[in-house]
C-alpha cells in the first residue's frame, strides 16, 4: 500500500489562491467605513458563483462532528456548478483537504490548518474533503447553490493508498 501524508500548511491567500478564496478581514483590499464610522465593511473578500443551470445561492448551516489527527481521507467531493463557502461560527480550528478543479489527482492534494476567525470559499470545481473540525463540535455558515442538476462529484481514495492528514 502506498502512504500519502499531508502536512498541515497555514492558510493564506495566496497559498490557497488555485482553489478558492480565504474568508479573511486581513485579505481585504477595500475596507469602506459604514454606520457613521462604527463598522468597517471588508468589501468583495470572496465571490458567491452559482448562476449556472439557473442556480442560486443559498446560506445552511452545517454542524460538524470533530476528529482527531492524524486522520485517513477516503473521499474528496467537488461542485461543478458553485462556489461553496464555509465560515466557521465557533472558537475552533479546522482542516480544509485540497485539489484543484479538473481530473481528480491524489498526488496534488494539500491540506491547510484554517484558524476559527478564518473561512474558506472553494472555487466552483475545486477538490475538497467535508469539515473536519478538531476541538469540539463546530457549527460552519454554508453558503452554497441550490438547484438544478448535479452539483457534487466524489472520488473515493483507491484502496491501494492511504492518503492522511497530520500536523
Amino acid at each position: 500500500m502506498k502512504k500519502i501524508t499531508l502536512t498541515l500548511q497555514p492558510l493564506t491567500a495566496e497559498a490557497f489562491a488555485d482553489f478558492g478564496d480565504v474568508i479573511d478581514i486581513a485579505n481585504s483590499n477595500t475596507i469602506i467605513p459604514i454606520n457613521y464610522g462604527r463598522t468597517d465593511r471588508h468589501q468583495h473578500i470572496a465571490t458567491v458563483d452559482t448562476a449556472d443551470n439557473d442556480g442560486e445561492p443559498i446560506i445552511s448551516i452545517f454542524h460538524s462532528q470533530p476528529v482527531s489527527l492524524p486522520f485517513t481521507i477516503k473521499v474528496m467531493e467537488r461542485h461543478p456548478q458553485g462556489s461553496q463557502a464555509f465560515i466557521n461560527m465557533e472558537n475552533n480550528p479546522y482542516v480544509v483537504v485540497v485539489g484543484r478543479a479538473g481530473d481528480f489527482d491524489v498526488e496534488q492534494l494539500q491540506a491547510f490548518l484554517v484558524r476559527s476567525d478564518q473561512g474558506v470559499n472553494y472555487h466552483k470545481g475545486s477538490w475538497h474533503h467535508y469539515s473536519l473540525c478538531l476541538d469540539g463540535p463546530t457549527r460552519f455558515a454554508v453558503v452554497d447553490r441550490l438547484g438544478p442538476g448535479d452539483n457534487c462529484d466524489e472520488e473515493i481514495i483507491p484502496e491501494h493508498i492511504e492518503l492522511v492528514v497530520d500536523h
